[in-house]
This record gives structure tokens, C-alpha cells and sequence, in this order.
């Protein structure tokens, strides 16, 4: 009797485990439904984003063809008809010499041209033949990349123009002039003014813009490197000392180590899977849906996905980790800014 009353015990364990399991799968089978529903309504609606503003570029073009066709049209008859009437007053007086060439007095006849080449003068040529007027390289050429390029200035979000935050940056990164570039000193430190905002230990440094609301995106060149971390800081993390780089104390990056390696920085790490070296990374920020994601930049392949309820303003985040005496790791972080 004990042993089956073990059993019965058992069983009914096991029957509570598959009916929470059960209720797992039904409340995710929900979800799924749910997000599948509202992903197809984002994809429609950007897709259909894009078809208005073809179809909306494509009626301008049109327009823009029919004016120029107007206008090319009306000048092509105008110059008809001054050559029409160029024609008649050559025939005129073609007529009329003509007819003093029959007449018998010779110095009466050279009178009569030289008054008549008097008329005549400047109207034959008056107007010029140009067949160039009408602008079909407007309308030709690489069409499509001149829809693409005026489309480009509808589409957001795109590459931002980011710029890193100096007062920020630790003591041995150096940064371009226009502060879209950072990169690891060998050399010296470079004598900087030391404040609360400066990483002094995490070669680090971020972005000058804070972001609290919207939609974001922006690219990071990353080719050549053998080590580097990106992605998104608090505004109010701590610069001081050895920081572990995680969501837990306002973190949100991914990171490429021992050379070739690729994961992103939870607790514990991630690893990513990235089957060819990354060149650039697209980062993208939906701050109000918590979502943080980033992208292979070259073919916007998925790589990792940071769900969170983002407590403050976001700082981009650049680490172009240490670089080596015999060359690793020499090239510098960019900001890569999409010039249209």
C-alpha cells in the first residue's frame, strides 16, 4: 500500500509538472500569435512606408517630365514659327531679286539688293538650331539610385551622426578631431583634466547625445580589430574603477574578444553566433519599447536582442579595447556616418 501510495504520489507530481508546462506553452503559443499579429501590422505598415513614397516620387518625376515636355514643346513651336516667318521673308526676297534681274536698269537693280540685303539683314540666323533643350539625362542615368537617394532623406531612422563626448573619454583614448573616431595610445597618457564623468580605469568613453525617448539608430566600423565593446551606458553609470560591464549596473553591450570571438555581455555572457568577421555594427535603440538590438551593418543580419524597462536617459557606448606593441588591435573604433 506505501508503495502505491509513492507512486500515486509521483504521478500526481508529474501531473502538476505537464499541467504548468501545459499552461506555459498555451500562454506562449498566445504571445507568439500576439507578436506574429502585430509584427505582420510594423511590417505592413513600413513596407507600405515605402511603396507611398515611390508611388509619391514616382507622380513627382512624372509631373516634373510633363513640365519639362511642356515647356521643351512650346519653345520647339515658337521657333517654328520665327524660322516659318525667316523662311517667307527669304522667299519674299528671293522673289523680288528675281524680278529686278529682269529688270534693264543695272544700277536701279544694285540699289534695289542693296536695300533689300538691308531688310534682310540678321533675320536668317536670328534664331539658333539646339537640340540639347530637352534634359532626357534628368530622366535617365542610374535611376533607381537617384529614387534610392531621395527616398534616403524620408527613411528614419539612419545612421546618426554620433559624436563621442571627450569629457568622458578615459586618459589613454584618443579621439579625431571631429570626435567620431576613438582609438588606444600606446604612448603617454594624455593629460587630461580628471572629473567624476571620466572613465579612469575601463578604457572607455561615450557618446555626447543622451537618450530618453524615440527611435535610434547608428553604425560602428569595427573591421580590423581583434577586441572591442559596444552598445549603451546610463548616463549615470560609474567611471571609477574595474566596472563590470552588464545590465545589472547599466550596461547594454555586446563585445568581440580573444580575436575572433563574439558575445553579448549578460549575466553570464552570451555567446553570439557570427559566422563571418564583423565590419560594422548597426546598433538600434527603441527606448519607449524597451527594446536595444543589434545588427551585422552589411547585410543587417540579427545578432543579439536586449529587452529592458531602461530606468533614465542611454549613452552610446565605445570601448576600442587595449591595443598591442606588435600591432593588434591598432585601428581605432569609427562612427560611421551615412553622407547622402
Amino acid at each position: 500500500q506505501r508503495e502505491l501510495k509513492e507512486q500515486l504520489q509521483g504521478l500526481q507530481e508529474s501531473e502538476r509538472g505537464h499541467t504548468e508546462a501545459l499552461h506555459l506553452l498555451k500562454r506562449q503559443l498566445a504571445e507568439t500569435k500576439s507578436s506574429a499579429k502585430s509584427l505582420r501590422v510594423t511590417i505592413g505598415e513600413a513596407f507600405e512606408r515605402l511603396h507611398r513614397l515611390l508611388r509619391e516620387r514616382q507622380k513627382a518625376m512624372l509631373e516634373e517630365l510633363e513640365a519639362d515636355t511642356a515647356r521643351t514643346l512650346t519653345d520647339i513651336e515658337q521657333k517654328i514659327q520665327r524660322y516659318s516667318q525667316q523662311l517667307r521673308r527669304v522667299q519674299e526676297g528671293s522673289q523680288i531679286l528675281q524680278e529686278r534681274l529682269a529688270e534693264a536698269d543695272k544700277h536701279a537693280f544694285l540699289a534695289g539688293v542693296a536695300s533689300l540685303s538691308e531688310r534682310l539683314k540678321g533675320k536668317i540666323h536670328e534664331t539658333n538650331l539646339t537640340y540639347e533643350d530637352f534634359p532626357t539625362s534628368k530622366y535617365m542615368g542610374p535611376l533607381q539610385y537617384t529614387i534610392w537617394k531621395s527616398l534616403f532623406q524620408d527613411i528614419h531612422p539612419v545612421p546618426a551622426a554620433l559624436t563621442l563626448d571627450p569629457g568622458t573619454a578615459h586618459h589613454r583614448l584618443i579621439l579625431s578631431d571631429d570626435c567620431t573616431i576613438v582609438a588606444y595610445g600606446n604612448l603617454h597618457p594624455q593629460p587630461l583634466q580628471d572629473s567624476p564623468k571620466r572613465f579612469d580605469v575601463e578604457v572607455s568613453v561615450l557618446g555626447s547625445e543622451a537618450f530618453g525617448a524615440g527611435v535610434h539608430y547608428w553604425e560602428v566600423v569595427v573591421s580590423e580589430k581583434t577586441q572591442w565593446m559596444i552598445g549603451l551606458a546610463h548616463e549615470a553609470v560609474t567611471r571609477k574603477g574595474s566596472i563590470q560591464i552588464q545590465p545589472s549596473r547599466g550596461f547594454y553591450c555586446i563585445v568581440m574578444h580573444d580575436g575572433n570571438q563574439y558575445s553579448a555581455c549578460t549575466e553570464p555572457w552570451t555567446r553570439l553566433n557570427v559566422k563571418t568577421k564583423l565590419e560594422k555594427v548597426g546598433v538600434f535603440l527603441d527606448y519607449d519599447k524597451g527594446l536595444l538590438i543589434f545588427y551585422n551593418a552589411d547585410d543587417m543580419s540579427w545578432l543579439y536582442t536586449f529587452r529592458e524597462k531602461f530606468p533614465g536617459k542611454l549613452c552610446s557606448y565605445f570601448s576600442p579595447g587595449q591595443s598591442h606593441a606588435n600591432g593588434k588591435n591598432v585601428q581605432p573604433l569609427r562612427i560611421n556616418t551615412v553622407r547622402i
